[in-house]
């Protein structure tokens, strides 16, 4: 991985604020690092060149946070999100503040249409795999400040326990109460239809669909509560128990996801790569979080990945498409040739799922979206 040129790219990216055209999330930091990561760095600057015309600058600060509660959730704050996340990661380890802020942060998954969490996940693995530069750091900042500026519940997800832990194993207790975030932003009571418990691929098989898919993501997530069953099917899958039971969990659902993208992704093939990428970057995460997060880490993926599927999926599939085989590193190039930022994060995320599960049938995904989008 080319270190260097990841850490120039985030330099100049950092320049830039996390939306641009008013709403739509900066791939950016997360389409660099993918391609580094991937053997593709050598095209990155000339990537950038194009993609840093469409960025809005970065957001100013107006007043430090000092209730954080009551400023989750306030796009109009994201500046000073971003200023309180740089001094955080100025004042302590890195792990210590994502330790602090994930279950802060996770009942919000649907942050940004999920790129708060996609975002950090990048940065993360960025992190763990070339050390504290500043760059780094600097990026995992912007990426929890906008997570906690777009700070979004999925509907009915308050029921699934999202964000808390018992006591991690590092010995300090977590005070469930004092790291809840308030009720401004509660996506509604959620528990009221209970069924019985099934396996979570089945629960992400057995999803009702939103009647009137159209609008925007947060037109879609605010109908969903109205939608039969929808409660009690998020509620479905049987809960983990154990970190490794979470992660498994994890795994299965982000190898679920890519296959149902072959399915139902002519739909809408920008937004349903989300289904996929963001339980990707909570498995990413796992490995620098306390084990004591894992299970509500799995609850809030699975939030996101059936919301996303609820609201932009169809009824029913289609035929899975007509996709050419080819190994992990050409549908990587493939995906780095087209140039989509969805596309070659949709790659980057099925190269995960095909090294966990040894199935090829999800690097068709990648190629699939090629033709989509």
């Amino acid at each position: 991985m080319d270190t260097g040129i990841l850490d120039e790219a985030y330099r100049r990216l950092h320049r830039t604020g996390p939306e641009f055209e008013g709403w739509l999330s900066n791939h950016g930091p997360m389409a660099v690092e993918a391609l580094v990561r991937n053997g593709e760095a050598g095209r990155v600057h000339r990537w950038l060149d194009a993609y840093l015309r469409r960025l809005d600058e970065l957001p100013r600060g107006l007043r430090p946070i000092d209730d954080w509660r009551a400023a989750l959730g306030d796009p109009k704050r994201a500046g000073d999100w971003l200023a309180h996340f740089d001094r955080e990661l100025r004042d302590r380890p890195w792990r210590e503040v994502l330790g602090t802020w994930w279950p802060r942060l996770l009942p919000g998954i649907a942050a940004g249409a999920t790129h708060g969490v996609i975002r950090v996940g990048h940065a993360v693995r960025a992190l763990r795999d070339g050390g504290d530069q500043p760059q780094r750091l600097t990026e995992l900042g912007q990426a929890l400040g906008y997570w906690a500026a777009r700070w979004q519940p999925v509907p009915g997800a308050d029921g699934l326990d999202l964000g808390r832990a018992n006591r991690p194993t590092g010995g300090h207790p977590v005070d469930e109460e004092a790291d809840r975030p308030t009720g401004r932003h509660s996506a509604g009571e959620g528990a009221a239809e209970r069924p019985e418990r099934t396996d979570l691929i089945d629960a992400l098989g057995s999803l009702p669909r939103l009647p009137d898919r159209t609008g925007g993501i947060l037109d879609r997530l605010g109908r969903l509560p109205d939608v039969p069953g929808w409660s009690a099917a998020l509620a479905a899958p049987h809960p983990a128990r154990t970190p490794a039971d979470a992660e498994r969990g994890l795994v299965a659902l982000t190898h679920r996801a890519a296959l149902d993208y072959l399915r139902f992704g002519h739909e809408n093939p920008v937004m349903l790569v989300h289904a996929v990428t963001a339980p990707t970057a909570v498995l990413r995460t796992l490995p620098a979080l306390d084990p004591a997060l894992w299970v509500p880490s799995l609850a809030a993926a699975w939030s996101a990945t059936a919301a996303v599927t609820a609201v932009y999926a169809p009824p029913r599939p289609v035929a899975e498409p007509a996709v050419g085989p080819a190994e992990p590193a050409e549908v990587f190039a493939r995906a780095a040739r087209h140039g989509d930022e969805h596309v070659v994060k949709l790659a980057d995320a099925v190269l995960d799922a095909h090294a966990a599960t040894g199935d090829a049938r999800v690097l068709a995904a990648a190629g699939y979206a090629g033709q989509l989008i």
